[in-house]
């Protein structure tokens, strides 16, 4: 959608396809953090922060990966996402922050408020303001070409093929191949071809098309993941109503003023983000249990590669009262949440019923979870009789089950692009007429560490609109 703001505000008449029945894609479940230098908010704390500094940083996070990073374009991202910001600003989007991380020299991690779901309502309703025809439902089929230089895109709209040209250029911004099980054979093995997805329509439509007319997928084998983690919130009243300005600067204040434990259960209320338990739960005793209610895999030994093998590719984490005690303050947190930094039992209590079971005996939470009773009592009874090392077994009542988990990756392979986002050949010639952004147009950046999946989403897509925008009319 940055795309079309960007295009909009240099005078061009911008039409968008969007697959979903709503925008914001991947975006809105994000943690929604953006990392960036020279930003209002560092400077109003007296951080001087440049892009130089970021480029530098950036590439401590990257370890092994250092050499299968692209660094024209990340050199691109470091210097633009400062403006990139100031727009979101400008549009009322709300952070707080900055936040430090290290190895980041200078705090730069700044947080969306209430949720990620801003990003979207805010650069929706900039992109209405500037005539922007947004049509929902639109399912990309292919490229139109002509002469080698792409012009257009013919979709599936109402169960039949209908077709849209384009002056000046085409911008493919698909989000990422997380949701198609054969891209992911194909380029990051069988093991992570059976993980889940965040986002079911993430299926790689945008990279086909591009690889239709020659184009080349880099990095295809780098994925984030696969991690454990809850299923989505449901929605409640407070996850459906609107973004607004008012009610994020509201938390904003809340959080600078008001107390912790006053303030984390009104933010955690808006959390649409999955969260991802923490490795030190299983590491205390706790179990993975499947819906079968049997223990599958050792719960420090990379469970999450065996998730997807089990009975509706999910699982459940069994507790006793005494490690819901442990997992109730710091240092022992579930998990790591946007906002409030850390969760915890608690925390999913008053926030995540949905996921959060109790009960006085093993019987009763296995009915609960709908899990047979005695294969649970039995699973837990063989355990205690060979603990983790250093733990008890799950021995005191009451016992609560979290979940379900589900194995989720997130794939980084993207088109081949140049820093102004042109979508490359396999020969590393432009293909006219074609751009691309985000996971999409990801071209082998390296984007460790928090933000920078965001930032770079948002920046390329401004870079891509912008040069689509300035190319020459074809008709």
């Amino acid at each position: 959608m940055f795309a079309a703001v960007e295009a909009a505000e240099l005078g061009r008449r911008v039409l968008v396809l969007e697959k979903n029945p709503k925008p914001g894609g991947t975006t809105n479940w994000a943690i929604g953090s953006l990392s960036s230098s020279a930003s209002p908010m560092q400077a109003a704390i007296g951080i001087h922060d440049t892009p130089a500094a970021h480029f530098e940083d950036m590439a401590l996070f990257h370890g092994g990966l250092l050499s299968r990073d692209n660094p024209e374009l990340r050199k691109a991202f470091v210097e633009n996402v400062p403006d990139t910001l100031r727009k979101l600003l400008d549009m009322g989007v709300v952070f707080f922050g900055p936040m430090p991380e290290p190895p980041h020299r200078a705090p730069r991690m700044h947080n969306v408020l209430p949720n990620s779901r801003a990003y979207a309502h805010a650069l929706c309703r900039r992109a209405r303001e500037l005539g922007v025809d947004i049509r929902l439902n639109h399912r990309a089929h292919r490229l139109l070409t002509e002469n080698g230089r792409v012009v257009g895109v013919e979709a599936v709209v109402d169960g039949a093929l209908r077709r849209f040209f384009a002056r000046r250029g085409v911008v493919l911004a698909g989000g990422d191949f997380s949701a198609n099980p054969e891209m992911k054979r194909i380029y990051a093995g069988e093991a992570i071809s059976r993980a889940g997805a965040l986002v079911e329509t993430s299926t790689g439509d945008a990279h086909q098309l591009a690889l239709d007319v020659g184009a080349e997928i880099v990095n295809g084998d780098l994925v984030s993941g696969p991690q454990l983690r809850f299923v989505p919130p449901k929605i409640n009243l407070m996850t459906m109503l609107p973004p607004s300005r008012f009610l994020a600067l509201l938390m904003k204040w809340a959080m600078a003023t008001l107390p912790q434990p006053i303030i984390r259960p009104f933010i955690m209320m808006f959390l649409t983000t999955v969260l991802e338990p923490q490795r030190k739960l299983y590491e205390s005793g706790a179990i993975l249990v499947n819906t079968n209610g049997t223990r599958f895999a050792d719960e420090c030994d990379k469970p999450q590669f065996a998730i997807p093998e089990q009975p509706r590719k999910e699982a459940y984490i069994i507790l006793d009262s005494v490690l819901a005690k442990k997992f109730s303050s710091w240092p022992n947190y579930i998990s790591t949440a946007p906002g409030v930094a850390y969760a915890y039992l608690p925390d999913y209590r008053r926030n995540r019923r949905d996921i959060y079971n109790v009960a006085s005996s093993l019987g009763e939470l296995a009915k609960k979870i709908g899990v047979p009773p005695d294969s649970l009592k039995k699973t837990v009874a063989d355990y205690n009789q060979s603990p983790r090392e250093g733990t008890p077994g799950l021995l005191q009542p009451p016992f609560i089950a979290l979940g379900p988990v589900r194995s989720w990756v997130l794939t980084e392979g993207g088109l081949k692009v140049s820093p102004t986002m042109e979508v490359l050949s396999k020969s590393g010639g432009v293909i006219p007429g074609l751009y691309a952004a985000g996971a999409t147009g990801q071209g082998g950046i390296i984007l460790e560490g928090h933000g920078h999946h965001l930032g770079w989403a948002f920046t390329s897509g401004r870079l891509a609109g912008r040069a689509a925008a300035q190319h020459g009319a074809y008709r």
